[in-house]
């Protein structure tokens, strides 16, 4: 494992060049160039699709893609937040590599072109349904919205399952745009808004399901009624989600477009439960990704272990539509085009160089004083995750006078909140809530997927933690990421796509807003005194 550490770092350069084809890999010509259903949940972790093993949700569609294409055991979003994550997917880059996208609530920055943008100036037809990029705003082309994606399909609706869900429906939105389309090449962004919160309590059990199915809850909650109950009602939203991508492949089937057409599924970010989304553990950044593509995928139903990023789907969808990546008007990427795993027959490790991801995060929602964020870098490799906390004064989640704003409220994490406060437990609030101690943190992923047991004090981790944290150090000064160069406040400067959120926590405490005006959060997560 050191030993792959070591010879890691001359070869950590291959991530800070421009994405393009390879070589020996000539462009694809108009006739061949595939269709692209692009499928995002909105709050997902990785280990919750059934093809991954989990038996208390059952996600047929995904699995399919899985079985007919390509399972990916080791796919990370760099920021798990939902608009830093997805201005990664739309550009190719690290969210420290995008200025204010950096963030979550921004305008986005009008110089960074997107995939979709790319796509369409090449003859595709883009459209999404659902949730697209943001929350945001993307600005203006020549006075109009501009478009990160494409044109948005909305006109059909249903009655959803529980409470709490969308009532589009994504797979009917998707038929239009299939008529529209016509004999054209097409590019698809279906964004999902489930399992995103907020979810019917109980929901989950009132559909059939029982809470004796979840095999183990983690051990960062309470293992309570409450916390199964929204661990099923989270996972009755995936299954809503994977329900409307069976639809879209049965749609594709029936056209005859099936064979050539990319499919994929993933997630922006982790569970919106505590410990999990805008945090940067295993439940945070580590994403479900299966990715279906008959005609191009060689020896399909392969399970991969090549550590890929979400920056590697811009080089990978501009490839298969012939568009070098030099000339498609975009900002280079360090992100490597997918392809080398597609063509392949191999499964598990296919390209030894893949063999890292970068993550971090900055500001998220607007919950400390002086528009602080909280900026961390990390590190994950194979069975390792090395993280940088840089900044021990404040709250990883946001202060506690104002809830706590950087986790979603529900269910598991007013349980917890609940249990410190009538003197029950304190440990599962420190492990969600609390201040960190340390600034380095390191745990062995494959044996503590929960990353409870810190090893970055261990004698015996030491080398190993000296050299990943040397490799990103590397690669971060090759990105030009401020954070490391120094000049990591200029993040904090940057400002909301929404004028109220600026100085929001000054203008909190001096009563401009009250707790329910947040809208994310149960007014009674909010802490009457500030905490030590």
């Amino acid at each position: 494992m050191i030993q792959k550490w070591v010879q890691g770092l001359a070869v950590a350069g291959l991530f800070c060049a421009a994405a393009v084809s390879s070589a020996e890999r000539p462009l694809r010509q108009a006739q061949d160039r595939p269709n692209i259903l692009f499928c995002i949940m909105d709050d997902a972790s990785w280990a919750h699709m059934s093809a991954y093993g989990c038996e208390w949700v059952d996600t047929p569609a995904f699995d399919r893609l899985a079985k007919e294409g390509i399972l990916f055991r080791n796919a990370y979003t760099p920021n798990a937040k939902c608009a830093p994550s997805r201005s990664s997917i739309l550009t190719g880059r690290n969210s420290w590599q995008l200025e204010e996208a950096a963030n979550h609530v921004v305008n986005f920055p009008a110089k960074f072109k997107t995939f979709p943008e790319a796509l369409k100036a090449n003859g595709y037809l883009t459209g999404k349904t659902g949730k697209g990029w943001g929350p945001g705003d993307p600005g203006k082309v020549e006075g109009e919205k501009r478009e990160l994606i494409g044109k948005s399909w909305s006109k059909h609706k249903e009655k959803p399952p529980a409470k709490g869900m969308s009532g589009e429906n994504y797979a009917a939105n998707f038929a239009d745009f299939l008529d529209a389309a016509g004999e054209q090449e097409w590019f698809f962004w279906y964004g999902a808004r489930e399992p995103h919160r907020r979810y019917e309590y109980g929901s989950a059990v009132r559909a059939g399901k029982k809470l004796e199915m979840i095999d183990k809850v983690p051990d960062f909650w309470p293992d309570t009624e409450v916390v199964r109950n929204d661990m099923l009602d989270y996972a009755l939203e995936i299954e809503h989600a994977d329900m409307h991508l069976g639809r879209m492949i049965q749609t594709l089937e029936k056209r005859g477009l099936l064979d050539n057409t990319i499919i994929l599924m993933t997630s922006d970010n982790g569970m919106p439960f505590p410990r999990c989304k805008a945090q940067e553990y295993e439940y945070s950044n580590h994403m479900p990704l299966a990715v279906m593509w008959p005609k191009g995928i060689k020896n399909p139903g392969r399970a991969v272990d090549d550590m890929v990023s979400f920056i590697d789907f811009a080089p990978t969808f501009l490839e298969v539509a012939g568009v070098p990546f030099e000339e498609s008007g975009m900002h280079s990427s360090p992100g490597r085009s997918l392809t080398d795993v597609f063509y392949s027959e191999k499964a598990g490790q296919v390209n030894p160089e893949r063999d890292f991801v970068l993550i971090g995060k900055e500001r998220h929602d607007y919950s400390r004083p002086n528009n602080a964020g909280y900026p961390i870098r990390g590190i994950v490799g194979k069975d390792h995750l090395y993280l940088y906390n840089y900044e021990l004064d404040r709250w990883p989640t946001g202060n506690p006078e104002l809830g706590y704003l950087d986790c979603d409220g529900g269910a598991t994490k007013t349980e917890i909140l609940n249990m410190r406060r009538e003197g029950k437990d304190t440990k599962y609030w420190e492990l969600s809530f609390g201040k960190r101690t340390v600034h380095e943190e390191l745990f062995n992923i494959a044996a503590d997927p929960d990353c409870l047991n810190n090893r970055a004090t261990s004698e015996k981790a030491a080398q190993l933690k000296a050299e990943m944290k040397q490799r990103m150090e590397k690669v971060l000064k090759d990105q030009d990421d401020p954070r490391i160069l120094g000049n990591g406040a200029v993040f904090d400067t940057y400002g909301y796509s929404q004028p109220h959120a600026w100085n929001f926590y000054e203008r909190f405490m001096a009563g401009e807003f009250t707790p329910k005006q947040t809208g994310w959060v149960n007014p009674s997560d909010f802490e009457k005194a500030p905490l030590d």
